[in-house]
């Protein structure tokens, strides 16, 4: 009897312990493994350091983004823009300045953009989303009815309106952007949050006399969180296009601040002579939002591998 409970113990002092896991750090381990996913990511991670280093790549390079160069390797002798070099690693535009160190700083902005719009959709879609969803009754119906409008109210249209009366700007820009990104985060959260206003964590916090505001936003928002993660991801490059979109158009921000919507509208009338011009900004433009596009995609699939089954 006593061999037979020592050989147990020993049996159970061999087998290997069980560590629970976070549904972050499952995620995590998931994403790991999608090799498109961290392709994606480190091209992100090069075009966030492309931007912080920005001024470096002009110090290195001797351009600064806005200085106009007219010595015979910057301008062709009949003022047109000269191809890559050993000096102008990009070539240069139909203003002399170095593409390069122009698509540098064009990261910037578009970064800069694409968080800060993403961030104020988000904050904006979490508000809307959890008071429609908790509340209910005639709250929910008017914000329901609310976020429908918004989702039908042509973007680029009313954006393109705004800028022109209201002036372009970064500031304008985001606002915009973000002020007609929102929706679709509500409509999520708010599915979400119906699921969970009657599980029994909430009511036990109502027992204990919480308020809802305490409900919706430390009980209910951190259970929420991962789908909200994820759609920001997505929402990302959709804020970057739609700020190139405005550049694109003349309302973007003012020159000579380099940013990809307008290089790519000023390198179009050169297409024919000058690929470069169009090409380099076109290229940066489509890596980023490509990366972001697959990186959102394979958030969502290590976040929710139910989506995984969906799809296949």
């Amino acid at each position: 009897m006593s061999a037979g409970t020592d050989v147990d113990r020993g049996a159970e002092a061999a087998a290997p312990a069980i560590v629970g896991r976070s549904p972050w750090s499952l995620g995590w381990a998931r994403l790991r493994r999608d090799r498109a996913a961290m392709i994606s990511l480190g091209l992100i991670v090069l075009v966030i350091a492309m931007a912080l280093l920005a001024p470096l790549a002009a110090v290195i390079t001797g351009h600064p983004p806005n200085t106009q160069y007219r010595t015979p390797d910057a301008l062709s002798p009949e003022g047109l823009p000269v191809g890559p070099s050993g000096r102008f690693w990009f070539g240069t535009d139909d203003l002399g300045r170095d593409i390069f160190v122009r698509i540098a700083y064009g990261a910037r902005v578009s970064l800069l953009v694409g968080v800060a719009a993403t961030a104020l959709a988000v904050a904006i879609g979490v508000v809307v989303g959890l008071a429609a969803g908790f509340l209910g009754g005639v709250t929910d119906t008017l914000l329901a009815r609310f976020v429908d409008v918004v989702l039908s109210v042509p973007f680029i249209l009313v954006a393109i309106a705004l800028v022109s009366v209201s002036g372009s700007g970064l500031g304008v820009s985001i606002t915009v952007i973000g002020s007609f990104s929102w929706a679709a985060i509500a409509r999520i959260v708010r599915g979400q949050v119906l699921s969970l206003r009657e599980r029994e964590f909430v009511e036990a916090a109502r027992s204990l006399g919480a308020r809802n505001f305490r409900i919706m936003f430390v009980e209910i928002l951190p259970n929420v969180l991962a789908p909200i993660v994820v759609y920001a991801t997505l929402l990302m490059p959709v804020a970057i296009v739609a700020q190139a979109s405005l550049s694109y158009l003349g309302l973007g921000l003012p020159p000579p601040t380099a940013d990809w919507g307008g290089m790519i509208s000023a390198g179009q009338k050169h297409y024919t002579t000058a690929w470069w011009y169009i090409v380099f900004p076109g290229a940066a433009l489509l890596v980023t939002t490509v990366a972001f596009n697959l990186l959102g995609d394979g958030v969502r699939d290590a976040f929710d591998p139910r989506a995984g089954l969906r799809k296949g």
